[in-house]
């Protein structure tokens, strides 16, 4: 398959939540991460960690715990509006999705969660209380960009992934499933799999620039083409 490039693989880089059980090879997983770690990371630590999720035992294990996140996260978007931009018909279709994965995660033949492996300095840095809650705020900086990476990498492999968060609500848990250490910290999970039939990717609807985009101040948006 011939690869796309850069610009035209963000554009059609959708969330696809409904993925064949079909499985996925080394070849393709590494090329993935490898993508991920091309990304920076605070003080170049380099300190991402990802765990590969293949044997199908534990990924019926993890999908356990991915539906129980779910059901927390549910709680917390129960009273959510669509925003502005989005019909509650697109709304309701994104939210099925969204739980036809959470039934089905343990079927997605690869999931890669991404976690961060804290050095001491960032558990407890040398910062005034008032200060921490923009250091905390601050750390997914250096798990994101590489989730990003891996999100890309897969459209341009013909994968289909979403970006999940939820499953951070059971982090102690799965990090004894994992016997990962307590110093990781774990951010995101990716389901990786060929999309089904229907749910492939396609272009990516987005707000225009010049609704999200402000030249020099706020509020002085960006020029139409």
């Amino acid at each position: 398959m011939e690869e796309m490039g850069i610009f035209q693989t963000m554009h059609i880089a959708r969330a696809l939540r409904r993925l064949k059980p079909d499985p996925v090879p080394d070849e393709l997983i590494a090329r993935i991460i490898d993508a991920g770690v091309r990304a920076p990371t605070g003080s170049n630590l380099q300190n991402w960690r990802f765990v590969v999720i293949k044997d199908q035992q534990r990924r019926r294990q993890i999908g356990e715990l991915y539906r129980t996140s779910m059901e927390i996260a549910g709680r917390a978007y129960a009273n959510r509006k669509p925003p502005a931009h989005m019909t509650r018909e697109r709304q309701q279709k994104m939210m099925s999705g969204a739980m036809y994965l959470a039934e089905h995660f343990g079927e997605v033949p690869v999931h890669i969660l991404a976690w961060l492996q804290m050095t001491q300095e960032q558990e407890h840095p040398d910062l005034p209380a008032d200060q921490m809650p923009v250091f905390a705020r601050l750390t997914g900086g250096s798990i994101f960009p590489a989730v990003e990476n891996m999100i890309v990498a897969c459209a341009a492999l013909g994968l289909g992934t979403v970006l999940t968060t939820v499953l951070a609500y059971k982090e102690e848990e799965v990090r004894k499933l994992l016997n990962a250490p307590s110093d990781m910290r774990l951010f995101a999970a990716l389901p990786i799999g060929y999309p089904m039939e229907g749910y492939g990717h396609g272009p990516v609807r987005r707000l225009p620039l010049n609704e999200v985009t402000y030249l020099d101040s706020y509020g002085n948006n960006w020029p139409k083409k």
